[in-house]
């Protein structure tokens, strides 16, 4: 509701659905419009949302790709959330994997170690080991001894304000970023698009924006967003965006740093960090997380354009996060 570049692209279909022979649905697919900028051009893209076919008729999840990936309007197709059964349809449409970033792993930090420890038993479905998890839950705290120490350092000397929503000063924010990232392909970042794509997240409390700020504004900031597992019992908080001006990539420590004690505050086992350029996860690298595997490859893009095919290919001109598609909305 209220996306800002639904109304530039309008009309604009916003979904397909599939019916069996009773007009019964029986498969789904969203088409969510978005706007990124490359090269002082803004370009319209798309990230498709919630597939889901009945078990019967699985085989029929292609027409329903093919209908998304057939937009002729279209300048950038991008998907973020895309599961291992899915990955291979992608690949038949000749979608590409995202040039940057690891999308098939994650790197996080355990912030309440018994109630992290009960969802992994879930997981395993080893319940009858739920007695020891207090034991295994202290080894695990001293295992991230030398963690806390790096993350404590890193937030050290930086003031973070944390805000309820974007205010006005994200518009001279992204102002600068574009001019300074023309050379980036960026998804759009300004006041009104932040304030749509977290609107659900913000007035559930289940997003955290915080900021910090320089002599003449804002310079940097990170939006934190809830993704729980549910059927696990597992809370989960990932990082969804970070951004600063002039390079200044070393902020993402402390606003992390800022993250993962919200986290032990609130009870949350886990914050978890997705898919993010070099020189971003070396600074998470630095503060000793742990890492786990992904059970496919998440970030495809496909463009028709040939131009901006050559373009885009390389892994210096992305800047990929779960800000990206849906995978945070």
């Amino acid at each position: 509701m209220g996306n800002p570049v639904y109304q530039q692209a309008s009309p604009w279909p916003i979904g397909w659905v599939l019916e069996n022979e009773d007009k019964e649905v029986v498969g789904y697919i969203g088409n969510v419009p978005l706007s990124y900028e490359f090269m002082g051009r803004q370009l319209l893209a798309t990230t498709s949302h919630a597939l889901v076919v009945d078990l019967p008729y699985r085989p029929y999840s292609l027409p329903l790709l093919s209908q998304f990936f057939n937009q002729k309007n279209v300048d950038l197709f991008v998907d973020t959330t895309v599961n291992a059964h899915a990955s291979k349809a992608h690949e038949l449409f000749r979608a590409r994997r995202v040039p940057a970033g690891a999308w098939d792993e994650s790197s996080f930090w355990i912030t309440n170690h018994r109630g992290f420890l009960a969802s992994a038993l879930a997981k395993m479905n080893l319940w009858l080991l739920k007695p020891v998890i207090h034991p295994l839950s202290v080894g695990l705290r001293l295992e991230e001894v030398m963690s806390r120490r790096a993350i404590k350092a890193a937030g050290n000397g930086i003031e973070i304000r944390s805000c309820d929503t974007f205010d006005e000063r994200f518009d001279e924010f992204w102002r600068q970023l574009r001019c300074g990232l023309r050379h980036q392909l960026l998804a759009t970042r300004s006041r009104e698009v932040l304030l749509w794509h977290f609107q659900n997240g913000l007035a559930k409390r289940r997003a955290w924006v915080v900021t910090v700020d320089g002599r003449s504004g804002l310079v940097a900031y990170a939006v934190f967003y809830r993704q729980d597992n549910r059927e696990l019992g597992l809370k989960r908080v990932r990082l969804a965006d970070f951004q600063a001006l002039n390079g200044k990539t070393e902020l993402l420590a402390p606003l992390l740093s800022w993250g993962l004690e919200q986290c032990r505050r609130n009870g949350i086992h886990m914050l978890e960090v997705i898919g993010l350029r070099p020189e971003k996860q070396q600074i998470i690298e630095k503060l000793k997380p742990r890492q786990r595997r992904l059970s496919s490859w998440r970030y495809f893009y496909k463009t028709n354009n040939k131009g901006l095919a050559e373009s885009i290919q390389h892994s210096s001109v992305w800047d990929p996060c779960c800000f990206d598609g849906d995978a945070s909305l």
